[in-house]
């Protein structure tokens, strides 16, 4: 089992974990941000995590590993390698909504496993569940490379993530960053546009 020490060197060489003034997709402040679509530009990060995050759910008798777009399409495929089963990945549709496109269907009974690269709210997974209970697909677990929350998110299912950490965010009208003399402005580097 790869340590939690490793896990962070990885995420530091990677330059996932980003310090400053960041403003999240929530709309709160935070002085961390993790950016981890960079762990999959180098395959030898994206294989230590994956296999770690796929480590954890070897005796569940995962068929597929299914990732929402774009964030997680490459690691449902590095963590499906690690467990010899099938991946795909679940995208918004023209009008927002999550979907199974691209002829990828969940059969009914079929066993998932749902990952996502870091966990914050958990928005998308839940979205990716209700397309895989819908088609009737048995969900055996969630699993992560960083749950920001620190453990307190609760999927009704098991979730693991490779390394948990509890990433400290505030209100902006609360933020000790912005209330600083010479205060710089909070950035959003994240993927979606709020």
């Amino acid at each position: 089992m790869i340590s939690q020490q490793r896990v962070l060197e990885v995420l530091k060489e990677a330059g996932v974990l980003l310090e400053g003034h960041f403003l999240l997709t929530s709309g709160r402040h935070s002085n961390k941000y993790l950016q981890c679509a960079k762990i999959f530009r180098n395959t030898n990060y994206s294989e230590e995590l994956c296999s770690a995050l796929a480590e954890l759910y070897k005796d569940d008798g995962i068929e597929v590993v299914i990732g929402p777009a774009l964030g997680a399409v490459q690691m449902a495929y590095e963590v499906s390698r690690h467990l010899g089963c099938e991946n795909f990945f679940a995208e918004r549709d023209a009008e927002g909504k999550m979907a199974l496109r691209r002829g990828f269907e969940v059969h009914p009974g079929q066993k998932v496993l749902i990952v996502e690269d870091v966990v914050t709210t958990g928005g998308s997974v839940k979205e990716v569940m209700q397309l895989v209970k819908e088609a009737g697909g048995k969900i055996c677990g969630i699993g992560s490379i960083v749950d920001r929350t620190g453990g307190e998110i609760n999927f009704g299912v098991p979730y693991k993530a490779v390394i948990s950490m509890k990433v400290e965010s505030w209100d902006a009208a609360d933020c000790p960053l912005c209330k600083m003399e010479n205060a710089t402005p909070a950035i959003k580097p994240g993927s979606r546009k709020r």
